[in-house]
């Protein structure tokens, strides 16, 4: 899930009118608040393992915690079954984190006159908050069935569920195959749901929810869990590994809002030992496509839920790679979008007026984006994180006529520090001590002069789980 700090409804109208490639990053806290991303101290508890054995730090999974998860939750071992635990064993893990937050925008719209937003003006606002709250239970039904489920719920308490699934493992005796089926997030290896960074800016991958400036294709969004069914596998050293996953084009909502249109995630990786020390380097590549319906039935002047029709197409695709040397390491993303005119130019039609043609000059927007993230772990107590991201308009919705946007409109500069220190993790609780500083600028969308918007985060918080 995703959770915001409280904000009144006109600056945060501005701020979703203004960043529509950032329109998820003013939901704070997705690592305190995300699905399958949280540290489970239950599972160190079930087999009697310190939580290092698993994370590199916390939440940031090792190789030993990659393949543990990879195999359902086990550890192939008689202790994997829940009737060889004690009654009293309850896999359920509660995560909040309080925290003081600073947010400042550059240019927010203001009125000069009633309701007249005529005019922009700089605003910061600053104080303690609370972050939404996890409820995360996992680990097995029995022998090779394996289920996560996270009820979450915002900072007023306002609960929905995040994940939802059970997993067949190792059918046919082979790890090579294994059926998801239900509410989960996507096979990524560089997971938003394991995020380090937390504040307001900083607590997402931009490009994995970037839509175009006047796009409203919001169905492709990698970082979000998604409802289908995955069929994976991989290695037994875990070194070789695929994923194919077969979802509704709904953005993981529940109730079939949008009609029967489907998309697929397909990924592939392999493991390789570089030699430089600290891990397991890995490399990759990833496509997400699909289609999503472009015309709703009304009644009484409001689209009918389900009755999407009329499917355009999008596709998202590119390579990742996690390499280590010693104390750095480096996780390397890059992306190619692509989204159907229709949706670049928000072009809906419906059942009274039919589905109208494209304005004059539309054209089908693209898109290049990459990012960097390094992390620096001093010790398993201590980390240190930046990250530079960066989008590039390849082609805008409208292009070649009298007031088509200019090239680079929509263009993203982001950048994030933080550092992380752990006093103390062990089976029955965790915690962390996190301060950071995030700062993302878009081009061309302030939203009365047009010219660059700006926003910066800085926030601390003591981020928890027991």
């Amino acid at each position: 899930m995703r959770i915001g700090f409280s904000v009144v409804p006109g600056e945060m109208k501005s701020l979703r009118n203004s960043f529509a490639a950032c329109a998820l990053a003013l939901l704070a806290f997705v690592l305190a608040t995300s699905a399958d991303g949280n540290a489970i101290p239950a599972f160190a508890r079930k087999y009697g393992l310190p939580c290092s054995a698993c994370h590199e730090t916390w939440p940031k999974l090792n190789v030993f915690g990659q393949t543990f998860k990879d195999n359902g939750y086990q550890l192939m071992n008689d202790r994997d079954s829940p009737i060889w635990q004690n009654p009293s064993y309850w896999p359920v893990t509660f995560r909040i984190t309080p925290n003081w937050h600073r947010e400042s925008v550059n240019r927010v719209a203001t009125d000069t006159a009633a309701g007249q937003n005529t005019a922009e003006a700089k605003l910061t606002t600053h104080g303690f908050d609370l972050s939404g709250l996890d409820i995360l239970t996992g680990g097995t039904l029995y022998n090779n069935i394996s289920f996560l489920l996270t009820p979450s719920a915002d900072s007023t308490a306002t609960f929905h569920f995040e994940s939802a699934w059970v997993r067949f493992d190792n059918l046919a005796k082979s790890p090579w195959l294994n059926l998801k089926f239900g509410k989960f997030e996507l096979d990524n290896i560089i997971s938003e749901k394991r995020i380090e960074t937390l504040s307001n800016n900083g607590g997402l991958y931009q490009l994995y929810h970037f839509e175009p400036v006047g796009d409203n294709n919001m169905f492709g969004a990698i970082g979000d869990n998604q409802l289908g069914f995955e069929v994976g596998g991989h290695s037994v050293n875990d070194r070789t590994r695929y994923s194919i996953a077969v979802v509704s084009s709904n953005d993981g909502q529940v109730g079939l809002p949008n009609g029967n249109s489907y998309s697929a995630f397909l990924t592939a990786s392999q493991a390789f030992d570089a030699g430089y020390g600290g891990g397991v380097d890995r490399v990759g590549a990833y496509y997400f496509g699909g289609e999503a319906p472009v015309f709703y039935s009304l009644s009484g002047g409001v689209p009918i839920a389900g009755s999407g029709k009329v499917n355009k197409s999008f596709h998202r695709e590119g390579a990742f790679a996690l390499l280590y040397a010693k104390k750095l390491d480096f996780s390397l993303f890059y992306q190619h979008g692509w989204d159907n005119a229709y949706f670049g130019t928000s072009t809906v039609g419906d059942n009274v007026g039919g589905l109208p043609a494209l304005p004059a000059g539309a054209h089908a927007p693209s898109w290049n984006g990459f990012f960097v993230e390094t992390h620096y772990t001093h010790s398993p107590q201590l980390i240190f994180i930046q990250r530079s991201e960066w989008v590039r308009m390849s082609h805008q919705g409208i292009e070649g006529v009298p007031g088509a946007p200019r090239s680079n409109l929509g263009d993203i500069d982001a950048y994030t520090a933080a550092v992380r220190y752990y006093p103390f993790m062990f089976s029955r609780a965790g915690m962390a001590l996190h301060g950071e500083y995030s700062f993302v600028r878009q081009m061309g969308t302030a939203p009365v002069s047009g010219l660059n918007l700006s926003s910066s985060s800085a926030m601390f918080g003591i981020d928890f789980d027991f």
